[in-house]
């Protein structure tokens, strides 16, 4: 019988404090499966967590996670046995990063035929928060030009492919180095850290953006209002400014929260909005019937060659910590992907 094993988060660590630890495989009760794991993400969730800056993280210690595909090995009871040898996506935000997981049935995200486990993970959580922020937040329509930060990040790239398809224009920040990676995905590339990178995102859409998606929080989140057209909407989704700055975890997100709701009351046409991935989640049944939908539209692109996974690294589990130093360092496109097994 093989053992359970689970890369623990301390405390607030280094990666290398991260730890390895082995148990008994557990076994899934009524409604719930237990879902052999093959692919995890490290998303910037991670990243945060391991400093105590995610906004509602568990207590320490813990298991991190955010998202997982893995291959259902047993089922609990009133649960269908003919999920058993089905690969399937999961949604977890914490306890991913393991080599099992007991997860509810409803949860379960079937992945298609074909698509193999490291490229079904990078557009778990990516695909479905991109997905929605582009279609049911900003409502994304052909014609439209809209403005990506991070555009080589996991979430960043996933959102360059599928506004592309949808017929939109994207500009898209990143570094240098990552120019030529997001120009190959379809988007014109800006540096982030241009002084003068507003003049030149006005250059390329002189009337505004349609839309700004924006990760980045902090000072930098009041350009990015700025920069859009009338009847605009700016999407935030994050506070990766503030990730490295002492203090609460829970201050960035209210402050931003304050001054997003702010800008809804002024009266130039213009909309703001946090998007919460798991707003809704009191209606369980219909957070998952929408979390199904969403990313099985981004499944059926990827099983079909629409849509380009965009895999940074394949990583094993145990070297979590050398996974954990590749996604934080800035010089990848795409998401990094801790491997059980096969997988690797």
């Amino acid at each position: 019988m093989p053992s359970l094993t689970e890369v623990v988060l301390p405390g607030p660590v280094e990666p290398e404090g991260l730890r390895l630890r082995t148990s008994p495989v557990p076994e899934p009760g009524p409604g719930q499966v237990l879902v052999a794991v093959e692919a995890s993400g490290v998303s910037f969730a991670e990243q945060q967590m391991r400093r105590g800056k995610y906004y509602d993280q568990p207590p320490f210690p813990f298991v991190p996670g955010y998202d997982l595909v893995g291959t259902v090995a047993a089922a609990g009871a009133g649960v269908d046995p003919g999920l058993c040898g089905r690969r399937f996506a999961v949604l977890t935000k914490v306890g991913g990063w393991a080599s099992h997981v007991v997860a509810d049935a409803g949860d379960l995200v079937a992945v298609p035929d074909g698509v193999g486990a490291a490229e079904a993970e990078t557009v778990v959580v990516n695909g479905i928060t991109a997905w929605q922020m582009l279609h049911r937040v900003a409502g994304a329509r052909a014609g439209m030009t809209v403005l990506v930060h991070g555009a080589n990040g996991g979430v960043g790239s996933t959102l360059v492919q599928l506004a592309r398809r949808a017929g939109i224009a994207v500009i898209g920040t990143a570094s240098p180095r990552h120019h030529e990676a997001v120009r190959a995905l379809g988007a014109t590339p800006v540096d982030y850290r241009d002084p003068d990178l507003a003049a030149r995102v006005r250059e390329l859409a002189p009337g505004g953006v349609d839309a700004v998606f924006d990760h980045v929080g902090g000072a930098g989140i009041v350009e990015s209002f700025r920069l859009l057209a009338r009847g605009g909407t700016l999407v935030s989704y994050g506070t990766a400014a503030t990730r490295d700055v002492p203090g609460s975890s829970r201050a960035p997100v209210l402050k931003l929260l304050a001054r997003l709701a702010l800008w809804n009351l002024l009266p130039n046409g213009r909309k703001a909005h946090f998007y919460n991935l798991w707003a809704g989640r009191r209606r369980r049944a219909a957070h998952q019937a929408r979390t199904r939908e969403d990313l099985g539209q981004v499944f059926a692109l990827l099983a079909s060659g629409e849509f380009t996974a965009q895999v940074a690294a394949r990583i094993p589990l145990a070297e979590a910590a050398r996974a954990m130093r590749l996604a934080e360092s800035g010089t990848v496109t795409g998401k990094v992907v801790l491997v059980t097994g096969e997988a690797s």
